[in-house]
C-alpha cells in the first residue's frame, strides 16, 4: 500500500491537504521518517497478491480464504437450504468439479476437429485414418488421467500442485506440462 493519512491514500509526487487544512507540497516524500510520522503519515506494505484460481481473497488479518475443493450446498444463517427458482438446492461448485468440467470441455475441443471422420465412417463406411484414431484415443486417455489426478487431490496444496510445471535442479522447466495440461500434441 502507499502512504496513508487518516485512511486516505497520499500519492508520492502529489500535493495534499491534511484534516486541519495544512497544505503539503508535492515534495513531501522527501521529508524524514520522523517528519512524516509527526504529520500523521503511515506506510502500509502491499498485501501479497493471491492466486484467485485457488483463493477467494484475504481475511482482515491478511490470511488467505481458500476456495472449497468440493461442492458446497448453500444454506442461510439458520442452516436452512437455499433453494433456486426451480426449487432445488443451490450448490456452489468446488474447485474439483470446475476443473473436471474444464478438462471435459478441453477434450471436446480437441476431438471436435476430427469428428467428421467419425461421421464419414458412420455414413459411408470410410475408414478413419489410424493417426486420427490414435490421437482421439490419446485425448480421451489424457482427459481420464487429468480427471483422476483432480479427484485424487487430497487437499488444496495437492490440487494446486496439478497446475505446477515440473522444473529441474536449476529451476528450468523440464519440458513436461503441468499435470492439469498433459494433453497429447495435436495432429
Amino acid at each position: 500500500m502507499p502512504w496513508k493519512y487518516s485512511g486516505r491514500i497520499i500519492r508520492v509526487g502529489k500535493a495534499w491537504v491534511d484534516n486541519n487544512g495544512t497544505q503539503y507540497p508535492a515534495v513531501w516524500s522527501n521529508y524524514s521518517a520522523d517528519e512524516k510520522a509527526a504529520i500523521g503519515l503511515t506506510w502500509e506494505d502491499e498485501v501479497a497478491a493471491h492466486d484467485n484460481r485457488f483463493y477467494w481473497g484475504r481475511n482482515a488479518d491478511g490470511s488467505l480464504i481458500p476456495r472449497s475443493l468440493t461442492d458446497v450446498n448453500e444454506v442461510d444463517e439458520d442452516g436452512k437450504a437455499i433453494l433456486g427458482i426451480d426449487g432445488k438446492q443451490l450448490v456452489t461448485l468446488g474447485l474439483k468439479s470446475n476443473a473436471i468440467a474444464l478438462a471435459k470441455t478441453q477434450a471436446a475441443g480437441q476431438l471436435a476437429p476430427y469428428d467428421w471422420y467419425v461421421t464419414r465412417k458412420s455414413e459411408k463406411s470410410t475408414a478413419i485414418p489410424s493417426d486420427v484414431t490414435t490421437y482421439r484415443d490419446a485425448v480421451r486417455t489424457a482427459c481420464a488421467a487429468i480427471e483422476t489426478s483432480i479427484t485424487n487431490a487430497s487437499d488444496l496444496a495437492a490440487f494446486m500442485a496439478l497446475y505446477d510445471t515440473p522444473v529441474d535442479s536449476d529451476g528450468e522447466p523440464t519440458g513436461d506440462p503441468a499435470p492439469i495440461n498433459a494433453w497429447p500434441d495435436a495432429l
